[in-house]
């Protein structure tokens, strides 16, 4: 049962990473936007350049949609954990200690999330593992590389 599961690995980690992301990046498009119910307590929009909350919107959508793409996803996945960590101490555990007391379960949860992918990179489906397939196949092989002559 071991050997099914690690096969399966990437494929899982590659539906973690898109299903997390879309979630992610849902956020940011109703904060900005003011689809999907709009940012949350106003139910509009948030004012542009507004800190930290138009600024978080703009990782959510933007960092979610790489992650999501899985196209620089280490590096973007270090950005929205680091955002969600940023949420979570400044603007949630001030209120209470325990996420379930002070409504900082989604930043909590987010935040680690992201950072298992900064860990363990895209998965499956990712453009990351496209584009790295594609770069392998495009490198000559040391046995089709030319030496130099020298005279």
């Amino acid at each position: 049962m071991s050997g099914r599961l690690d096969s399966a690995q990437p494929y899982a980690l590659g539906l973690f990473r898109t299903v997390v992301s879309l979630l992610f990046v849902c956020h940011g498009a109703a904060s900005l936007f003011g689809v999907l119910g709009g940012a949350p307590g106003t139910g509009g929009t948030l004012d542009a350049g507004t800190w930290p909350g138009w600024y978080a919107a703009v990782i959510q959508l933007v960092g979610g949609g790489f992650v999501l793409l899985g196209l620089g996803t280490r590096a973007a996945a270090v950005v929205c954990s680091g955002s969600m960590a940023f949420a979570y101490f400044k603007m949630h555990q001030p209120g209470a200690l325990w996420p379930l007391e002070n409504g900082g379960e989604a930043a909590a949860m987010f935040c680690w999330a992201f950072l298992l992918l900064a860990f363990t990179g895209s998965g499956a489906f990712g453009l990351d593992r496209l584009l790295a397939r594609r770069a392998s196949e495009d490198e000559p092989s040391t046995a089709e590389q030319q030496t130099p002559v020298a005279a």
